[in-house]
């Protein structure tokens, strides 16, 4: 006891602004239920396993901790199972209500020598009792930061509900025996509560569900409130109503008297089928391990090394899908894994390493890939005896909350509970990577994704200009037309307008989809392409160009990026049902770009008196229809040389928030401001070349933080910033890697859904000689992987 009141002044009674770490290490997975419990430091109130904490002691100094252990309790062998009532996870009446139940046990360390004090105890120094109870009494920060909670957002009242205009069109709706009024329906009907028609549901994206009649009518007559009917009974909140003007499940105060206007007395109807949140919640209930099959076989579960499943903090499922296979790349193994100890990390660490992504990614990664946490989960007898410890044929996984905390830190999207584009998020990782490691590129993972690209404009002068820029990922088009399987198509198509002509539904079966080669979307990538009001700074006047497209290095890792979600007319999104037949291994040896050459001429740089470009009006002002304001549509426009809506709008997205989005469009001019050379030193000893530090702090007005900002993010009329064009072939970025063009399969990431903001990701990866899926917390080896419906694929280079 002497020896604490010693430490006293090292023990901090928390504040309600401190966060409080007392559930997750730090720097490992490691909990309160792992071997030697957890530590949480009573001045810093971080929380260590036992296997670390004398790294903080070594650093901090800080001495006091407390110990807290959590051990399982025995459970009673008739104790019930309960069926979850609602659709979340970890509140009372959602999922995993039903786990093992656990007893807390604290004590008080001092290290170095690990002396052990009993808590509670009475003769404890006030101070420490204060403390620590408010450590316990505390909710978690890991709680407060990444809240494990997925439930449906509570609906709201419509705008329509209160003023309904119903008709007098003398409809009364019989209390049985509906059927749809455009097929043969019976099932999944919607009552309009306008005119008191009964029409079936939308179409699912798998054929499956109704022929969208429901739909259809509100589009003719804008008649927004319908009911399911089916749903209704005495209870009438639990009725599900659906307004279609403002998509989405509302409450309707006044549905009584709606549905009375057509004869229905909601007092004597018993429910038959499910509302849509009870529809989600069965199949999320059903969604197990054991449902997970391929070709009718269950999946076997691996463990060990490299096969850590990710556990799921709500909607989760895309950035635990992209990090399994950014981790299986041999980059960031070794940045974060062979070549970086936990330990050397947290020696590097800010006071707080929970804020730290080169902490969290080392952390996460040593998490993955050492085997630690990738074993048979333990189920104890019902009596607790843990002699009879049997292992399940699933692994819990590591929920990676600090990781997600701090990458998503600030992004407006990742930061939320809802789901992402898996897309989004990956060039969002590779950003905040490279952006750490910026200055040691050596050691930058992110390089081993990068590549240049360089297009190649000729317009009818026969000149030529050269622009190059630099990505991680190729993002390719679908070219349907180029369909393999063109006759079944066909006849599917007639087999579909019969059954539709007779209200049947197709089964999934009966289901043809288009099945395009990965190389025609590589082709199609690469194919020149005709830029229409191109100006000419050799003929002074717009005309038309040719516009090609190459790649200047190969990477170690190709990203392509299937674009399955496009907009139709109206610029309503739609998902490609569409296979992708992908090799196991691919040459793009004919991508690699040329450069200028001989007998070429370059375009001339525009005049200083040379308005350059102008906007085409039809592109401005089919933006200005989406919202934007006229002059970022003309900068848009401007920008993609003026190359279509899409590309106009893709750039306006991209570049929202450049400092200079607001300023006037001015004349090209030329001559470039002094830069201090002093300035351009620091910026080459960052890694970058001297050329593209001069531009940047040129564009920059000389501030080298800002100037750091446009090399990573130039602006697309300034993308050929880090290369001049060249006789002598490609130039290749020094910062980035090159080698062959064949590369091999690697991995994908394929989405399940009709939106990439919805649905579910599942990463399958090749390693050890077999196929893997990595579903989450579930991993095991694949049967048959579904390679032809990838949205993400990873591929790595052959050399040699």
């Amino acid at each position: 006891m002497e020896l604490l009141r010693s430490n006293l002044s090292r023990v901090r009674i928390p504040e309600p602004t401190n966060r409080i770490y007392k559930q997750e290490c730090c720097i490992s997975f490691d909990t309160p239920r792992s071997e030697g419990g957890l530590f949480v430091d009573m001045n810093s109130f971080l929380a260590f396993g036992k296997e670390f904490v004398a790294w903080n002691y070594k650093r901090s100094g800080n001495p006091v901790y407390l110990h807290i252990k959590e051990t399982k309790k025995a459970v009673s062998e008739d104790r019930p199972s309960k069926k979850p009532t609602l659709l979340a996870i970890g509140v009372e009446g959602g999922f995993d209500n039903n786990d093992p139940e656990y007893e807390q046990s604290y004590e008080i360390v001092i290290l170095p020598d690990y002396v052990n004090l009993p808590f509670p105890s009475v003769d404890l120094p006030e101070k420490v009792r204060l403390a620590v109870d408010a450590v316990i009494m505390n909710v978690g920060a890991e709680k407060k930061e990444q809240v494990a909670v997925w439930t449906a957002d509570s609906k709201h009242v419509s705008k329509h509900a209160m003023e309904l205009n119903q008709l007098d069109n003398g409809v009364i709706v019989p209390p049985s025996g509906w059927k749809c009024e455009k097929c043969d329906k019976t099932e999944n009907l919607w009552l309009n509560l306008t005119d008191g028609s009964a029409h079936c549901g939308r179409r699912n994206w798998d054929g499956t569900g109704g022929n969208d009649h429901a739909v259809n009518h509100y589009n003719a007559t804008g008649y927004p409130l319908a009911v399911k009917l089916g749903t209704i009974t005495s209870d009438l909140e639990a009725a599900d109503v659906f307004s279609y003007s403002e998509d989405e499940s509302v409450v309707d105060p006044l549905l009584a008297q709606h549905l009375q206007h057509f004869g229905i007395d909601f007092s004597s109807l018993q429910k038959t089928e499910m509302t849509t949140a009870e529809r989600e919640l069965d199949q999320n209930t059903n969604f197990d391990w054991n449902r997970i099959q391929e070709s009718g076989q269950e999946v076997e579960p691996l463990f060990g090394p490299g096969y850590t499943g990710l556990l799921n903090l709500g909607n989760s499922c895309y950035l635990a899908a992209t990090m399994q296979v950014v981790f299986s790349t041999h980059g960031f193994c070794s940045r974060y894994y062979l070549n970086q100890s936990l330990e050397a990390a947290f020696d590097s660490a800010p006071a707080d390493p929970t804020v730290d992504l080169n902490t969290q990614l080392t952390k996460l990664a040593h998490g993955l890939l050492s085997g630690k946490y990738s074993i048979p989960a333990t189920k104890k007898d019902d009596t607790g005896d843990s002699v009879h410890n049997t292992l399940t044929d699933k692994q819990e996984g590591i929920p990676p909350r600090m990781f997600k905390s701090v990458i998503a830190a600030n992004h407006p999207e990742f930061s939320t509970m809802r789901q992402q584009d898996a897309l989004e998020f990956f060039l969002h990782l590779i950003d905040q990577v490279e952006r750490i490691n910026t200055g040691n590129q050596v050691f930058d993972p992110s390089r081993s994704f990068k590549f240049g690209v360089e297009e190649r404009l000729q317009c009818s002068s026969g000149k030529v200009a050269y622009n190059k820029r630099c990505d991680y990922i190729l993002s390719l088009n679908i070219p349907l037309h180029k369909a393999t399987n063109k006759k079944e198509l066909e006849d599917f198509k007639r087999l579909k307008d019969e059954k539709d002509a007779k209200g049947e539904e197709l089964s999934s079966d009966e289901i043809v989809r288009p099945r395009v080669p990965l190389m025609d979307c590589l082709d199609c990538f690469a194919a020149p392409e005709e830029l229409h009001d191109f100006y000419s700074t050799a003929l002074k006047a717009k005309t038309t160009a040719i516009k090609s497209v190459g790649l200047t290095s190969f990477p170690d890792y190709l990203v392509l990026h299937m674009r399955k979600f496009v907009l139709e007319e109206g610029w309503v999104p739609k998902k490609l049902d569409v296979y992708i037949d992908v090799p196991d291994t691919i040459d793009i040896s004919p991508m690699r770009s040329r450069g200028l050459q001989p007998g070429e001429e370059l375009l001339p740089d525009a005049d200083a008196e040379d308005d350059g470009i102008s906007a085409n009006e039809d592109i401005v002002n089919q933006l200005l229809s989406m919202g934007f304001k006229y002059l970022h549509c003309q900068k848009a426009a401007i920008n993609t040389i003026n190359a279509g809506v899409e590309e106009a709008m893709n750039w306006l997205l991209n570049h929202m928030n450049d400092p200079g989005i607001d300023e006037p469009i001015t004349k090209v001019q030329k001559g470039a401001p002094h830069v201090d050379q002093s300035k351009v030193e620091t910026l080459i000893s960052f890694g970058f070349e001297e050329e593209v530090a001069r531009k940047a702090l040129q564009a920059s007005g000389g501030d080298i933080e800002k100037a750091t900002e446009w090399i990573f993010n130039p602006p697309s009329d300034m993308s050929n910033m880090d290369s001049t064009p060249s006789s002598s072939g490609h130039v290749v970025d020094a910062a980035m890697s090159d080698g062959q063009g064949r590369y091999r399969l690697l991995g994908l990431v394929s989405h399940i859904g009709t939106s990439t903001h919805c649905g579910h990701y599942v990463a399958h990866i090749y390693k050890d000689g077999r196929w893997v899926i990595f579903n989450d917390d579930k991993v095991g080896a694949s049967k048959n992987p579904p390679i032809d419906m990838g949205y993400l694929y990873f591929f790595e280079r052959i050399d040699g």
